[in-house]
């Protein structure tokens, strides 16, 4: 049988992992399957370039010609329905099958919407595609009172954008900080001061308790403790869902995610899994974790390449984030979840400082406002396994640069 890779989901995983197989010399056909029609699109613009360019289209992650010039077959507009592993086929919501010798699922995720009343009303939003964004945006304009459900990256991202927009926003968090699942208590509390001045109305430690309507649109959200906030358009940033359905009744196995081995594979070693969709064990932070980033999925889609085409090892790449809320960069590479201590560089006050996060002496991670070079050296460290002393960090980038370049 003729070698074939079927990639399922077309982010920025799926088309990465089309132009890594070309890239690795894979010969065989490959098939890029995804629900959308669009091109694959950068999606980090969708809560902020796009909302505010009125006529704007996606921007796209490569050109039509790329693919049709390296032999990748587009086939979009589909669904895949089901994976039958035994006869190594997928079958096609059009009643159409393909054969595979791989698949790679780039299945990404979804929404995760909040199970309170009312949040079926029309003028409710969330924010995953470029479909999405577009009926946001067009909703936008007639707007004037907007409540964003959820502080996380993208609810910031989307708060400071139509804040910019002259809008009226409230930002309802229900922990008691913003992007508290992502960064250190400093940069929260940075980011919160940032979004007031902004004009953000920000809320946190409060629950949405109902979406109130009125004539099928939402007029208003009622909070936990009983409050009403007007709104004619909520946007909901509740976090996502990872998309595993197909996986699971392939029978594959499923833990916050699809469980994937240091190579990408699943159990069955000819269906792969990457991004937001895969659950793996993280060399560094020494357990499993599904990571939400756009790196994430780019790099696992060079790695899942390689992989097919006999080059398997262990992916050992240093994650990393970042997010732009008006004028604000903030970026973090590791991993935090362990740290007991931080140590601060540089100074809030002047816009521009970073957080180190430790386990004991041992470096985890690092968050940084507007201190590229920061950012930087932190991966470069992580990468090669140095930890620095607060000393180190202390002294500046020049120590670092050198601590980072004396482990090869």
């Amino acid at each position: 049988m003729e070698e074939r890779v079927i990639i399922i989901g077309a982010g920025h995983g799926g088309s990465q992992a089309a132009a890594s197989l070309r890239q690795e010399g894979f010969a065989g056909r490959i098939s890029l399957v995804n629900d959308e029609t669009e091109l694959p699109y950068h999606k980090p613009p969708l809560s902020k370039t796009f909302l505010k360019t009125p006529d704007g289209g996606s921007q796209m992650l490569r050109p039509e010609s790329f693919y049709r010039d390296n032999d990748v077959d587009l086939v979009f507009g589909r669904r895949v329905a089901s994976i039958d592993r035994q006869a190594g086929t997928v079958a096609l919501d059009d009643g159409s099958s393909l054969p595979f010798s791989h698949i790679v699922l780039a299945t990404g995720a979804r929404p995760r919407l909040p199970q309170i009343e009312g949040v079926a009303l029309d003028g409710i939003f969330a924010l995953r595609n470029f479909a999405d964004a577009g009926r946001i945006r067009q909703r936008t304009e007639a707007a004037q009172s907007v409540v964003i459900v959820g502080g996380g990256f993208i609810g910031m991202e989307i708060a400071h954008t139509l804040a910019g927009l002259g809008k009226q926003v409230t930002l309802l968090e229900m922990a008691p900080r913003v992007l508290g699942r992502s960064v250190a208590p400093a940069i929260s509390i940075y980011a919160d001061a940032r979004a007031r001045a902004a004009g953000i109305d920000l809320k946190v430690d409060i629950g949405v308790a109902s979406m109130e309507g009125s004539n099928g649109h939402v007029a208003a959200v009622r909070l936990a403790d009983g409050s009403r906030i007007p709104a004619d358009l909520v946007i909901l940033g509740t976090g996502v869902v990872p998309n595993v359905e197909l996986a699971a009744d392939a029978g594959l196995e499923i833990a916050n995610g699809i469980v994937v081995d240091e190579a990408l594979r699943t159990a069955d070693h000819r269906i792969l899994a990457l991004g937001d969709a895969a659950s793996f064990h993280h060399w560094h932070a020494g357990r499993p974790v599904r990571l939400e980033s756009v790196q994430n999925a780019s790099d696992q889609a060079k790695h899942a390449a390689r992989t097919i085409t006999g080059k398997a090892g262990a992916y050992r790449d240093v994650p990393w984030f970042w997010s732009d809320q008006g004028d604000i960069k903030l970026q973090t590479a590791g991993l935090s979840l362990d740290a007991d201590r931080f140590v601060v560089s540089g100074n809030p006050d002047d816009d521009a400082f970073s957080v180190w996060h430790f386990s004991g002496p041992r470096l985890l991670a690092v968050d940084s406002i507007n201190r590229a070079a920061d950012h930087m050296i932190a991966r470069k460290l992580l990468a090669a396994g140095v930890d620095p002393s607060d000393a180190d960090i202390a002294a500046g980038a020049p120590r670092l640069k050198e601590l980072a370049l004396a482990r090869p």
